[in-house]
C-alpha cells in the first residue's frame, strides 16, 4: 500500500538537528510582528460587537451586515496575516531593518493623523481587555502560520524548533500558549475554583484531542520530530498534565507564583544533577515513560510557568476582590514593563550562568524566555492606545474567542497540505502562494465563525 506521506522521513530531517536563532533577533521580530496589530488600529475602519463597521468613533448607519464584516475581516487579512507571513519568510534576513521601517510608520501614522489624540491615553476595563486580546492573538497567529510555513524551504531553518539548546521562533508556541491561558485563568480572575471531579470532566476533551493526535498522525505517516515530546505524547497531554496538576494542587493566586517558583527550582536542580543528559539522549527503552521521557518531564516546567503566569495575571490585571476587577492602564502597563524587563534580564543570567535555554526540556531559562516574550508583546500593545476607545479587530475578537478550537483548524489544514503536496520541492512564490490561501482559508473560517455566533468551548 502506497504512503499517505512518501517524504515522511525527508521532512523529519528537516526540521531535526537545529540550533535556532540569536535571543536579540527573536527580540526585534517578535516586536515587528506586535507593531503589526498597533498599525492595524491606527488604519481605522474596524469592527464593533454589536455589528457596525467602523472608522474610529465614528459609527455607520445600519444594521448588522455580513458584507461589511467580510469587508473589514479582509482589511484585517491584508495588514495582519499577509505582512506576518512575509516577516516570517522572505522578509526574515531584514528583520531589523523590518522593525525600524515599522516603527518609523507607526509614529507617521500617530503623529499626521489630527483626529487622534496622544500616544498614552488612559484606558478603563475594555481598553486593558482589548490590549490582551491583541497580545493573546499575536502568539496564536504566529505559532498557526509557522507550523505550516516551518514545512518550506522559505522558512529560515533558525526559525524552527531547536534540536536540543537554543532558541527559535517555534519553540515558543506551546510555551505562549500555556502563558495566555495562565494570564487569564479562573485563578488568576480570581473566580472559585471547579471542583475536582468537574475539572476533570472539563480537561477530558484535551486528553481525547491527544489520542486522536496520535491515532491520525499514526493512521497517515504522518511526520513526527520524536526529540520534541517523545513517541506518542504530543502539545493537547502537556496541557491536559498541567490543568489536571493545577486541580489537585489548588493554591490561591497568591502563592501561585511562590509554589512555580518551587517547583521550577526543583525541577532545574534534577537537570543539573543529571536528568538534562537523560532526556536529551537518544537511548530509549520500550517502556512508555522512557518512549515519552521528553514529554512527561516537561510537564513539571510547563506547571511551574503557568502558576507563575496565573500570579502575574493576578497581579497585574485583575483585583484581589470577588468580581476581580482589572486595574487602570497606567497601573498595568508600568507593572508589564517592569515584569518584562526583569524576566529578561533573568533569562539571560540563567542562560549564561545555570543552563541554556532548552524548549526539549522546558528548564528555567526557557520558562523565563516564555514568560519575558508574553509579557513584551503586551507591554508593546499597551504601550501605544492609537485609537482612543477603539475595539479589537474583527480577526482578533474571532481568534480569541476560539483560540483553541483555531488552533486545531490550523492542525487540519496543515495536515492536508503537508499530504497533498510535497512542501519542501515547492518554489518560494508556490509557497507564498500557498500559505497566503491557508491564512485566508483559516482567518475566514475563524473570522465568519465568529460572526455568527459560533464558540466551541473545552472548559
Amino acid at each position: 500500500m502506497e504512503s499517505f506521506n512518501p517524504n515522511r522521513h525527508l521532512k523529519e530531517q528537516f526540521v531535526s538537528n537545529l540550533t535556532g536563532s540569536s535571543k536579540l533577533e527573536i527580540f526585534f521580530l517578535i516586536t515587528n510582528l506586535s507593531i503589526l496589530v498597533l498599525v492595524r488600529r491606527c488604519i481605522g475602519f474596524n469592527w464593533i460587537s454589536n455589528g457596525y463597521p467602523k472608522k474610529d468613533d465614528n459609527v455607520s448607519a445600519g444594521g448588522k451586515s455580513f458584507k461589511a464584516y467580510v469587508a473589514v475581516l479582509l482589511i484585517d487579512y491584508l495588514c495582519i496575516a499577509v505582512p506576518y507571513i512575509l516577516y516570517l519568510t522572505v522578509l526574515a534576513e531584514w528583520t531589523y531593518w523590518s522593525t525600524i521601517l515599522m516603527l518609523l510608520l507607526l509614529f507617521y501614522l500617530k503623529t499626521f493623523d489630527r483626529n487622534r489624540s496622544s500616544f498614552l491615553q488612559e484606558g478603563g476595563v475594555e481598553s486593558i481587555r482589548e490590549d490582551i486580546t491583541s497580545y493573546r492573538v499575536s502568539m496564536m497567529l504566529v505559532t498557526c502560520f509557522s507550523i505550516l510555513a516551518v514545512d518550506f524551504k522559505i522558512f529560515p531553518r533558525r526559525y524552527a524548533k531547536t534540536e536540543t539548546y537554543g532558541t527559535g521562533l517555534m519553540d515558543l508556541g506551546v510555551g505562549a500558549f500555556v502563558v495566555a491561558n495562565a494570564l487569564v485563568s479562573r485563578q488568576a480572575r480570581g473566580i472559585a475554583n471547579m471542583t475536582l471531579s468537574t475539572g476533570l470532566r472539563s480537561t477530558s476533551p484535551l486528553i481525547i484531542l491527544g489520542f486522536t493526535r496520535l491515532v491520525s498522525t499514526s493512521s497517515v505517516n504522518y511526520q513526527v520530530h520524536v526529540g520534541e515530546y517523545g513517541v506518542h505524547w504530543n502539545f493537547f497531554f502537556t496541557l491536559a498534565a498541567v490543568a489536571i496538576l493545577t486541580l489537585i494542587v489548588n493554591v490561591h493566586p497568591k502563592y501561585c507564583g511562590i509554589l512555580g517558583l518551587l517547583i521550577l527550582i526543583g525541577y532545574q536542580a534534577l537537570l543539573l544533577c543529571g536528568l538534562n543528559l537523560y532526556l536529551l539522549s537518544e537511548e530509549r527503552k520500550s517502556d512508555i515513560f522512557s518512549q515519552n521521557k521528553e514529554g512527561i518531564f516537561s510537564i513539571f516546567g510547563y506547571w511551574g510557568m503557568y502558576l507563575i503566569g496565573v500570579r502575574i495575571g493576578s497581579y497585574a490585571f485583575f483585583g484581589v476582590t470577588a468580581d476581580a476587577m482589572l486595574k487602570t492602564k497606567t497601573w498595568t502597563r508600568t507593572r508589564v514593563w517592569v515584569l518584562c524587563l526583569f524576566f529578561w534580564s533573568l533569562t539571560l543570567l540563567l542562560d549564561w550562568y545555570v543552563e541554556a535555554t532548552s524548549r526539549r526540556m522546558c528548564n528555567m531559562a526557557y520558562v523565563s524566555l516564555i514568560l519575558a516574550i508574553n509579557l513584551q508583546v503586551l507591554a508593546i500593545v499597551m504601550m501605544f492606545d492609537c485609537v482612543p476607545g477603539c475595539k479589537s479587530s474583527a480577526l482578533e475578537e474571532a481568534f480569541s474567542r476560539n483560540m483553541l478550537a483555531s488552533f486545531l483548524l490550523a492542525n487540519v489544514l496543515t495536515g492536508l497540505v503537508n499530504l497533498s503536496i510535497d512542501t519542501l520541492s515547492a518554489s518560494t512564490i508556490s509557497a507564498l502562494a500557498i500559505l497566503f490561501v491557508y491564512a485566508f482559508i483559516l482567518c475566514f473560517v475563524v473570522g465568519i465563525a465568529n460572526f455568527f455566533g459560533m464558540v466551541l468551548k473545552f472548559w
